[in-house]
């Protein structure tokens, strides 16, 4: 990329905006940031006082622009990337300029990249555990909160990339040494349009790797790596793996993609037990494969995949039993915000009182309806389109008990635990998988779980509490 003397211009001043800024000013480029909001501007006056200039909501690029730099939620109609794209001015996002950064460098950094519709932040994560129990100098960047040219500036050796669609549409030259697409499934169609151009914006994570990783128990990986792999493919299945795959043998996480050496390249390689991934469900187990796989590819021993998997504490809200009292457990999943990733989290329990709803945001349930109608006990429901979700219900699960919650209701989190808990039955779960976006009553997902958390254990209190303590109190 070009350095002194280049004029960029940073679109967006969120964090991977700021970061792209500081590290454009190292390189010597006059830099140029604009945002919608005169806040986010205010917040950035250290880098003005560092040369940037700061210019609130601009329609085009300022004369003499060499290069835009995109916030990866800026959709390529912006009036302002139209304008640059109309100009001849390339426009790239955050993590392309990680990526040339780090290749003109004299050590760069080996990439490892994750991207897919649902399980991404679990994936990145144990591939971050594992990678640091090998002693390697590893860490988790891109879409998972640490911007990706932070990461490379920091000059760490290998960098476990989360990027999603949007990220992988602005970037065009990004090649990382191996690759992976969890799953596809519809989301995000509003910006990207249709799910085939959601899908070839995933794809770009194959881009010229020398191992590309793909689900094969999920149709659209399979696929998308058939097509667009540019080197030898490694399978991940939750079944038992043939040649060329990672999968289950008995209670055993097994490789038969890379033989140790010395090995019969037939027999598999034992990396982890089952009950080293602390993870609840089969979707999980998948995540761990994926994982596994990536590092693998890099040369880690078997046995840090088990001592990794072992170390990597879950993400908030991703299938954490948050409580269990009368054989009953409590689920957050407050990050299933799609149908897909709900069902993920469903398949977990045999029996469940399933607390879903928020903004659909035109995502059809009826797929997840029909595929776990025998698993409900119950449903409740929260949030703006619940009507829908009440509709599938009765077109493909009749036979469910449904109660709503009006979004309205100051307490309706607690309203509709206390509803759950009083369906709930042995041997059962209480399942927060929303499969919908929570902005209709939180600040975001993690606001809606950490409603969900507090409102079980604010019940489970109160059922611990004697009958007559509480009645005298």
């Amino acid at each position: 990329m070009s350095k002194v003397g280049a004029r960029v211009l940073v679109a967006g001043a969120g964090v991977s905006g700021r970061s792209a800024a500081e590290a454009l000013l190292a390189e010597g480029a006059a830099v140029t940031i604009t945002d919608a909001s005169e806040g986010r501007l205010a917040a950035l006056s250290e880098l003005r006082q560092r040369g940037a200039e700061l210019c609130t909501d601009l329609a085009e690029p300022p004369a003499g622009t060499d290069l835009v730099v995109t916030s990866p939620g800026w959709r390529p109609d912006a009036p302002l990337l139209e304008a640059a794209a109309a100009a001849g001015i390339e426009v790239i996002g955050e993590i392309e300029l990680a990526w040339r950064i780090d290749r003109a460098s004299s050590a760069p950094a080996v990439w490892l990249a994750v991207t897919g519709t649902n399980g991404k932040t679990t994936t990145v994560g144990m591939l971050e555990s594992i990678l640091r129990s090998a002693g390697l100098d590893a860490v988790a960047c891109g879409n998972v909160g640490l911007p990706a040219v932070d990461a490379v500036r920091a000059g760490h050796g290998v960098l476990a990339v989360e990027l999603s669609s949007f990220q992988l549409h602005w970037s065009n030259t990004l090649s990382p040494h191996a690759g992976v697409v969890l799953n596809l499934a519809d989301d995000h169609l509003d910006w990207h349009g249709s799910l085939h151009a959601y899908g070839l914006a995933k794809s770009a994570v194959y881009r010229g790797n020398l191992c590309s990783v793909y689900n094969a128990d999920d149709e659209a990986s399979t696929m998308l790596a058939e097509k667009y792999a540019t080197a030898s493919s490694v399978g991940i299945t939750t079944g038992e793996p043939v040649g060329g795959q990672l999968g289950l043998v008995g209670e055993e996480l097994r490789d038969l993609a890379f033989p140790r050496d010395g090995a019969d390249e037939s027999a598999s390689t034992p990396l982890a037990e089952v009950s080293d991934v602390r993870q609840v469900g089969t979707h999980n187990l998948s995540n761990a494969l994926a994982a596994c796989a990536l590092a693998r590819s890099h040369g880690v021993a078997p046995a840090a995949c088990s001592s990794g998997l072992r170390d990597f504490a879950p993400g908030e809200h991703r299938s954490v039993v948050v409580g269990e009292a009368d054989e009953v457990i409590y689920i957050d999943d407050s990050k299933a915000t799609n149908p897909h990733a709900a069902s993920a989290a469903l398949r977990a329990h045999s029996g469940v009182v399933w607390i879903a709803g928020g903004l659909l945001k035109g995502a059809d349930v009826d797929e997840l309806v029909r595929t776990h109608a025998r698993r409900f006990l119950a449903v409740v429901l929260i949030g703006t389109d619940s009507g829908l979700i009440a509709d599938s219900l009765r077109r493909n699960a009749p036979d469910v008990p449904v109660v709503s919650v009006p979004p309205e209701h100051e307490s309706a989190m607690s309203e509709a635990v206390r509803l759950a808990a009083a369906r709930a039955e042995p041997g059962s779960a209480v399942v927060l998988a929303p499969a919908a976006a929570s902005m209709d009553m939180y600040t975001d997902y993690a606001h809606r779980g950490q409603e969900f958390t507090d409102s079980v254990r604010a019940l489970l209190a109160e059922s611990a509490v004697d009958p007559a303590e509480r009645h005298r109190g």
